[in-house]
């Protein structure tokens, strides 16, 4: 049996943590549940996890046996103790113990002196390197992960003969039974004979069907298959779910939001749409800026509005009155992530950009919100993550992609190509 020591960011990080270590002994080092006392007055995800994990750790003497000063066995026959650390320090261990993190290393290296089996798991890889210098095994927390090199793409290629993609013109559609595909999976089909089409896979009839019609939206042309592909997906009411991931200047935003302009100002399919993004840099809630809520979110909320003078300069007419029509409209609002939870949102056209910074909880969080007849579409570059507790497999639009994969209302497409310019195309390829 192991004994696993949980750092604070890993119950942050999932709350249901404690349950997934099989059986093996679980421990909770005493400056853990301090440090979860302390965020638990946070009016945001960390503070509500931290709630939720104290909550857990109350009702493990209720579905458990025995105490948690000597540990309390579950059902699936690992332990879980709260660690009350040593008041002598064992003069072998190094480290400064007025520090929070070197202490709730220290109950991982006394165990270890006992000669137990220990594997010390936390989200910080400076906090691993440490227990890596004291002979300690680390180790990331793995359960809620995707490998983000092995991600579905959304889109793949196919090679048929000439006849086959002449019926599919023909018929707008072409049944394929013995090609593997996911549902709403993409396919670019060419022959020998240098014919092409794509279409997309329709996995209640194993076919693979036309694209949406698309000539331009709010003044944008899809400029790859990708784009073509990702405007499919966004502009098909009967898909509920989106996922577009990709470097910068790919056009995941800019493409989410044209389709959502079409589809509220022009066919009157959602009511309205609503925008979101991660606070992350200042690791605060905007809650501690000045100003009125709208204030606070300008310019968190910039590149939103970049995007939306771009469209609205795109259709033809003067951008600036375009634009201030579309906001007075009252059909376009922006929010902090932290005041969606608790809302109901039907009907509505919600994009949430760069979630590769949102854990797979917050994720869930989001998505749950979703009320009758609502799309959301999750944009982000797990490659660049401003988290400090995140990685590309950890993040939560990842998870979300490996989860949702096999899902009929659901699509994702991986966009790589650059569009934004030539020098931002470069730039992505070299540096």
């Amino acid at each position: 049996m192991k004994s696993f020591i949980l750092d604070t960011n890993v119950l942050l990080h999932d709350p249901a943590a404690l349950l997934h270590f099989g059986q093996n002994h679980i421990v909770i080092p005493l400056t853990v549940l301090e440090e979860l006392d302390t965020m638990k007055r946070l009016p945001n995800e960390l503070g509500r996890n931290a709630r939720e994990t104290i909550r857990t750790l109350n009702s493990l003497k209720e579905i458990g046996k025995g105490d948690l000063h000597t540990g309390v066995t579950l059902e699936n026959g690992s332990t879980v103790t709260i660690e009350l650390e040593s008041q002598v320090k064992d003069s072998r261990y190094p480290l400064d113990l007025t520090i929070n993190d070197n202490r709730i290393l220290y109950p991982a290296f006394v165990l270890q002196q006992e000669g137990k089996q220990v594997v010390f798991v936390s989200k910080d890889f400076a906090a691993r390197l440490k227990a890596e210098a004291l002979g300690i095994t680390a180790e990331d927390y793995k359960n809620l992960t995707y490998s983000y090199d092995e991600i579905y793409k959304g889109m793949k290629s196919l090679e048929l003969n000439k006849h086959e993609i002449d019926l599919f013109f023909k018929d707008g559609k072409l049944a394929l039974p013995s090609v593997e595909a996911r549902a709403n999976e993409y396919f670019v089909m060419t022959s020998p004979e240098q014919s092409s089409a794509m279409g997309k896979y329709n996995a209640k009839d194993q076919s693979v069907e036309n694209l949406v019609k698309q000539t331009e939206v709010w003044g944008i042309k899809p400029r790859n298959s990708e784009q073509r592909c990702a405007l499919d997906l966004l502009l098909r009411d009967s898909i509920k779910l989106v996922t577009l991931m990709g470097p910068a200047g790919t056009g995941k935003t800019l493409l989410a939001l044209a389709c959502g302009l079409r589809k509220v100002f022009d066919e009157g399919a959602y009511a309205r749409i609503l925008v979101s993004r991660p606070i992350v840099p200042l690791g605060r809630d905007i809650g501690y800026l000045p100003g009125t809520k709208e204030e606070k979110l300008f310019h968190w909320m910039q590149p939103i509005y970049d995007n939306l003078e771009f469209l609205c300069s795109s259709t033809g007419g003067e951008s600036r009155e375009t634009l201030q029509w579309v906001m007075d409209s009252q059909k376009i609002e922006m929010e902090a992530m932290t005041y969606i939870r608790g809302r109901s949102l039907p009907k509505v056209y919600l994009i949430i950009d760069e979630a590769q910074n949102l854990t797979p909880h917050e994720v869930k969080t989001i998505i749950s919100r979703a009320g009758d007849g609502t799309k959301v579409i999750l944009a982000g570059d797990p490659s660049q993550i401003d988290n400090p507790y995140l990685d590309k497999d950890s993040n939560g639009l990842t998870y979300t992609v490996g989860k949702f994969v096999n899902h009929e209302i659901y699509g994702h497409i991986y966009l790589d190509k650059t569009e934004r310019s030539e020098l931002a195309a470069l730039a992505a390829e070299i540096l």
